[in-house]
């Protein structure tokens, strides 16, 4: 049974397509519910090649926009590294799709290969040793059901309100993340931004004929540009940007949100998978949280395929499958959290120090090969 029928949770279950294996899949909101979420996601290359892998980069590649470059800077301080897709020979580093566009297209195709419900809520699970026991509650009727594995993608995040073993360990970022999509007369060429400022991470990503907007403030920064014409946002954009950003000619409606680290001690329990964003939610530096957790569920979907039926769920295959994505994990943690903890603040000999880590690894072969390669594979 998997928890949660967001895109980690879908993909998991289309992974185990064709098997014989035919998952629950359990998703608090209702069937429209991605239909009004107008966020854009990075998909790595490596995430590309795994949707491909389950048959639903075909209907999304005419919606994704490449990302064949990355600009890598800090504002107020020099250094500066571009990151190419043609140093480490991919057609892209990645793509930007909107996230209704990639739910739509691994929940529809998960259909024909799970028994899906949505505005099914999962209220508890109860590992004994046999099986699991999942309470979940129905058009506000309460129901159990009984499985040897429970899986808990998004679904797992009410669950761990709760406490208990679920609750996850918590670092407040006291930074509030404000997205939009803008327009631009003069086109993006494919080419990303990564700028770090006093105040946090800023990006602009390629999407459809402009940029997707990601900007890091204190909470009350973030609820006044939020409020603030659009005039008075392209200014801010000019602002963090500099010349990156200019002759914008439309903006959509600011939304924003709270930014925290969370992340499960271990990602097994008795008869319980964690992946996706029960197991970790990252801050959207980088943007690696849908890639990390895309990866879970590819991992734990080939680990289930290796086990025999009579052995789901057991210690063995659980350990094995912390074992796998114990470096990958830990790794993409260290990575994000790192960047924020680091770029985060105006400190003079800091931004000397990373003015000279951004000419340098602007200079190097390998290292930034294998900086780029861990970005769209992981580890």
């Amino acid at each position: 049974m998997i928890a949660g029928g967001g895109p980690v949770g879908a993909a998991l279950a289309l992974a185990l397509r064709g098997s014989g294996i035919e998952p629950v899949l359990l998703e608090a909101r209702p069937a429209a519910g991605a239909a009004d979420d107008a966020r854009f996601l990075a998909i790595s290359f490596g995430s590309r090649l795994l949707l491909e892998r389950l048959g639903v980069w075909p209907q999304l590649e005419s919606c994704a926009t490449p990302i064949l470059s990355i600009e890598v800077s800090q504002r107020g301080g020099f250094g500066a590294t571009e990151l190419d897709a043609r140093e480490v020979d991919v057609p892209a580093l990645g793509h930007v799709v909107r996230y209704r566009d990639l739910a739509r297209s691994l929940t529809d195709a998960a259909r024909d290969c799970a028994c899906s419900a949505n505005g099914v809520s999962v209220t508890d699970v109860k590992s004994l040793r046999e099986f699991a026991a999942v309470s979940f509650e129905r058009e506000g009727k309460p129901r159990l059901i009984s499985t040897p594995l429970v899986a808990l993608a998004d679904g797992g995040r009410s669950l761990a309100a709760k406490g208990g073993p679920f609750a996850p360990l918590v670092r407040d970022y006291r930074q509030w993340a404000v997205v939009a999509w803008v327009r631009t007369e003069k086109g993006h060429g494919n080419r990303a931004y990564e700028r770090f400022t006093a105040s946090g991470p800023a990006a602009l990503l390629p999407a459809d004929g402009g940029y997707s907007v990601v900007l890091t403030l204190s909470e009350a920064d973030a609820e006044t540009l939020c409020l603030a014409s659009d005039a008075q946002f392209f200014a801010h954009l000019k602002t963090t940007f500099g010349d990156r950003a200019t002759a914008f000619s439309e903006c959509t409606p600011r939304s924003r949100f709270p930014l925290a680290l969370r992340y499960a001690e271990s990602i097994t329990g008795e008869r319980l998978a964690l992946i996706g964003n029960a197991a970790q939610t990252l801050h959207p530096v980088a943007g690696q949280g849908f890639n990390l957790g895309l990866r879970d569920a590819w991992t734990l979907a080939r680990i289930v395929l290796d086990t025999p039926r009579a052995h789901l769920g057991s210690h063995s295959m659980l350990a094995r499958y912390r074992s796998e994505r114990a470096r990958d994990r830990t790794s993409g943690i260290l990575l994000t959290d790192s960047l924020v903890r680091l770029f985060s603040n105006d400190r003079v000999w800091l931004r000397s120090a990373r003015g000279l880590g951004l000419m340098m690894l602007d200079l190097s072969g390998a290292p930034k090969r294998f900086l780029m390669r861990r970005m769209m594979f992981g580890a």
